[in-house]
């Protein structure tokens, strides 16, 4: 039988004598009471952009959609399987959460293979290229700006995607007419992991700035 990794079982130690003990009260109201989140973050699943870290948020803070490059996909209630419009559907009509962040990062490995028209499929079934199809158009255009260099032209479409996300974020009902009675804020982030910088979304003009966080 293949042992449970260490690295996991070390880092569970970790967790029970330090954050756990420290929480060990809160921890125990949610499992009573329930979750009550008042922000959803839709993340990137790389494992160097973890909300809950970059947000220093504790148990029950935040309510986390994690997939490749942070989409979000068109309402299509087609009856097929549909894994983020699921969790939406919970973190909006059942948590009634109050604030929708769409978080990109820098350095996505999701975006780069949209920018690559050369990308192989790792696999038969090709999830990821059908995955990132949601964005083909940007970044045909994008890819096709030969005045940027590579990585203005992946940073370009980490930043565009997140504003085609919040654009799909509208299509579905529920979201739009809560955001148009005011109930509902939709906003969009992006983290620079190397240099740990969070540029957040004007929702007016549409560019990215770095927040004042230092008093």
């Amino acid at each position: 039988m293949m042992s449970f990794p260490n690295s996991l079982l070390d880092g569970y130690r970790n967790f029970m004598s330090g954050r756990y003990a420290d929480a060990r009260d809160r921890y125990r109201q949610l499992a009573e009471n329930g979750q009550n989140p008042t922000t959803l973050v839709i993340a990137c699943c790389d494992s160097r952009a973890a909300p809950e870290l970059i947000f220093d948020a504790g148990p029950g803070e935040l309510f986390v959609i994690r997939n490749v490059a942070n989409l979000v996909p068109p309402y299509e209630p087609d009856g097929h399987f549909h894994s983020t419009s699921a969790a939406l559907e919970f973190a909006v009509q059942a948590l009634k959460v109050k604030n929708i962040v769409v978080m990109g990062h820098g350095r996505c490995g999701g975006i780069r293979a949209a920018l690559d028209p050369d990308a192989e499929p790792l696999s038969p079934g090709d999830f990821i290229g059908r995955w990132m199809s949601l964005v083909r158009p940007a970044a045909e255009q994008i890819g096709s700006n030969d005045i940027m260099t590579a990585s203005e032209r992946q940073t370009a479409l980490e930043r565009v995607s997140i504003r085609n996300s919040i654009n799909n974020l509208r299509s579905f009902p529920e979201i739009k007419a809560l955001e148009e009675e005011g109930e509902l804020q939709l906003h969009g982030a992006w983290f620079d992991i190397s240099t740990g910088e969070l540029w957040v979304m004007d929702s007016e003009t549409l560019d990215f700035t770095r927040p004042e966080i230092w008093g």
